[in-house]
């Protein structure tokens, strides 16, 4: 994460903001099972398992078959554009939402709302990509709590002083998202995922305004 640019852990934080916003949308429709946080949708369904709550064990795992199929098909994709890899990801992620709030719009197949809800996270997390392994994990933050507390140790034992603070700074945008997300939830059902839209399509923006400011190499001092 610390080879990203301050504008890249920029978009970063603005689509972990988004992923926590959908997670906690799908969480209160749901009641009670992620579209972006697998490891619980995984205790979830196996603890249903052993209760006998067929219903629930096939709602966890579907989840996570629709999260997994995002991962796929967006790796899938970055390899086959020739460029401009991002954007396309991206493009997908806010398609694939888009679908899943105008399903519940239009009254058409409603129940698939929360797959392709799964189907977009799974997808945002192939946003950032270096030689074909994640290179910042946007709706999952576990491992980032990890990174930013060994970080922490660091800079109180003489490294880094402020590496830490870009792990800090994605779980806090998480962790907002959901705030905002539950409230929105509550006054807009499934019709405040239309926020989450526009807050990606914010980001296609943001990401393109990036890629044409490149960073500028460091000035050569002439000594005379």
């Amino acid at each position: 994460m610390q080879k990203h640019r301050r504008s890249e852990m920029t978009l970063a934080a603005v689509l972990a903001c988004a992923a926590g916003f959908v997670d906690a949308v799908g969480f209160i429709h749901l009641g009670g099972y992620f579209v972006s946080f697998m490891s619980g949708n995984s205790t979830r369904g196996g603890t249903s398992l052993a209760e006998g709550n067929w219903m629930g064990f096939a709602i966890a795992f579907g989840l996570v078959a629709a999260f997994l199929f995002g991962v796929i098909t967006a790796a899938i994709l970055r390899r086959l554009v020739p460029s401009r890899k991002r954007l396309a990801v991206l493009l997908y992620v806010t398609a694939a939402l888009a679908s899943a709030v105008a399903l519940f719009d239009l009254g058409v197949a409603g129940w698939l709302a929360p797959a392709m809800m799964a189907v977009a996270m799974g997808a945002e997390n192939v946003i950032f990509e270096r030689d074909g392994e994640v290179s910042i994990g946007l709706t999952y933050m576990t491992g980032t709590l990890v990174k930013m507390g060994q970080h922490i140790a660091n800079a109180v034992t003489g490294g880094d002083k402020t590496l830490w603070q870009r792990y800090a700074l994605l779980w806090l945008s998480l962790t907002t998202g959901s705030i905002i997300g539950g409230v929105a939830y509550l006054a807009l059902n499934l019709n405040a995922l239309w926020i989450a839209v526009a807050v990606l399509v914010g980001g296609v923006l943001f990401n393109d305004w990036i890629r044409r400011n490149p960073p500028r190499p460091p000035a050569t001092r002439v000594v005379l």
